[in-house]
């Protein structure tokens, strides 16, 4: 089967390949995880007596032999969950709950599935109880990809695959993000006392572009323009106080902006690629986001941020009080759900990603084995400029170097768009779905990718868990400027891509 359009030249060759510095380090990993996987015994047991490279060792070998997905027995308890039960399997969906974002699950223990280096620490015999106690956790996942793109011109710069993200490098192999977590989540089931948690994440590798702030560690980006960097961009708190409502949560720090069906992490996406949608919206904000749960159905959360991608010290026209409105609603039968609202609200004057979002995200479950997701937002910036500025250097933060080949806005003043996107998944098998995603996006004055015009994307995607410890996600995609050329460094209309990538966990 050919990803190539039907117009490629006769006897023109497909640029090969690229094989990075990364190749041979992916390659090891795989024949690791092919290994493993092979010489897997689930019988393998663990004593205190075990050094903890042997215990990590055997745990890894345990879970390279287990389903993802396991039913729960017939004879189980029933969960003691306050409210209503979660619709979805996560695995093999990324969650198993309605969309919402900035906080933990309330009614909920919100206990996390113990990876193989938290079972290796866990199993230590001096500490090992205590960190059990602590609710403390240490995970992470390895995520790498590769593309086969119609896409090839290089003439402007490596990105030609843009305005598609995150592999805007063509004919690659990358790898996307290395991620270490240090977590606590607060037990949100019980109402009888205030419980406490936070989140420090550390990310490397090429998405890093896709959640800087201007003003924390984002020289590698916003100066260098380097395709690999490192970025956090999770550093919060949450408090839980069970006395209001049926419990609130407070969350202070730096979040993943509250919106959207996908997320900057790689485990968190239904498919392996990110829509246009998502790519262009506001990522991360500093502040304080309040979570309140009303009822079983109604969840209301107020916030307040500094802005849009921007740390609270930068000097930038939009650094600025931003408020946040959001609210959830779900069914009682666990067919329907919404959620939106304003995501970012403030003056709308034009700054560093100041971008005005109104959202909302309808979700309906058909039955046990198909869901669709509809997410829609409109955006908006004011006074805004046709090339970068002394105060404001960078149209969006994405493409620095671009920006200066390629004029943002075409005309000064009111820069809106707005994109509406669709997410089907089919279930397959206890380990496997299969996604059908399509979307619009139109950049009225080319505030957003550098190009008025608006833009259509189709993709088909598998999701496949061979093991609990192994997500391999491949898809096809089809992207079109309608108005302009906007791909392979504006040259083409049309963009074919093949892709997939590997996530690990560890």
């Amino acid at each position: 089967m050919s990803f190539l359009p039907q117009t490629w030249p006769a006897g023109k060759k497909m640029r090969p390949l690229k094989l990075n510095k990364w190749t041979l380090v992916l390659a090891a990993v795989g024949s690791i995880s092919v290994a493993s996987v092979a010489n897997a015994q689930s019988s393998s047991t663990t004593t205190h007596h075990d050094g903890f490279f042997t215990r990590w060792d055997k745990a890894l070998r345990e879970q390279f032999a287990q389903p993802c997905y396991e039913p729960p027995a017939t004879n189980a308890p029933p969960s003691q969950r306050r409210g209503l039960p979660p619709p979805f399997d996560a695995p093999p969906y990324p969650t198993g709950e309605w969309q919402i974002g900035g906080t933990p699950i309330i009614g909920d223990p919100n206990t996390l599935p113990t990876r193989p280096l938290m079972e290796a620490l866990d199993g230590n015999p001096t500490w090992g109880q205590a960190l059990q106690k602590s609710r403390i956790s240490f995970f992470g996942w390895e995520d790498f990809s590769g593309n086969i793109s119609s896409s090839h011109n290089t003439s402007l710069g490596q990105s030609a695959n843009f305005p598609e993200a995150y592999d805007v490098r063509a004919n690659r192999l990358e790898q996307n993000q290395f991620v270490f977590f240090l977590e606590r989540d607060p037990d949100e089931l019980q109402t009888d006392h205030i419980d406490w948690g936070f989140r420090y994440s550390f990310v490397y590798g090429l998405d890093y572009r896709y959640m800087i702030s201007r003003g924390f560690i984002s020289d590698q980006l916003l100066k260098s323009d380097n395709y690999y960097g490192v970025d956090m961009p999770m550093m919060y708190g949450d408090l839980y106080i069970p006395y209001i409502a049926q419990g609130m949560n407070i969350r202070f720090g730096r979040i993943i902006s509250e919106a959207d069906i996908e997320a900057q992490l790689a485990p968190n996406n239904l498919m392996s690629s990110h829509s246009l949608l998502y790519t262009y919206d506001p990522y991360t904000q500093w502040g304080i986001f309040t979570t309140v749960k009303l009822n079983d159905c109604w969840t209301v959360q107020l916030g307040f941020a500094n802005g849009n991608d921007v740390a609270p010290w930068q000097k930038d026209p939009g650094n600025q009080p931003t408020a946040t409105a959001m609210v959830q609603w779900q069914s009682r039968n666990g067919k329907w759900s919404f959620y939106g609202g304003g995501n970012s609200i403030n003056n709308a004057n034009f700054g560093y990603n100041n971008i005005q979002q109104y959202v909302g995200t309808w979700t309906y479950k058909f039955n046990e084995k198909i869901w669709t997701s509809q997410e829609t937002w409109y955006m908006y910036m004011k006074n805004a400029a046709s090339m970068p500025t002394a105060a404001v250097p960078y149209q969006n933060g994405l493409y620095p170097t671009f920006a200066y080949t390629q004029p943002g806005v075409q005309s000064f003043g009111y820069a809106p768009e707005w994109a509406t996107l669709n997410y089907t998944m089919f279930r397959l098998g206890s380990g496997t779905f299969f996604t059908v995603r399509n979307e619009y996006f139109d950049d009225f004055v080319g505030s957003r990718t550098g190009f008025p015009t608006c833009y259509t994307e189709h993709s088909l995607g598998l999701t496949y868990w061979p093991c609990k410890l192994v997500t391999f996600r491949p898809e096809v995609r089809y992207d079109r400027s309608v108005n302009k050329l906007a791909y392979d460094n504006g040259t083409r209309k049309n963009q074919f891509t093949a892709s997939f990538d590997v996530v690990f966990y560890f």
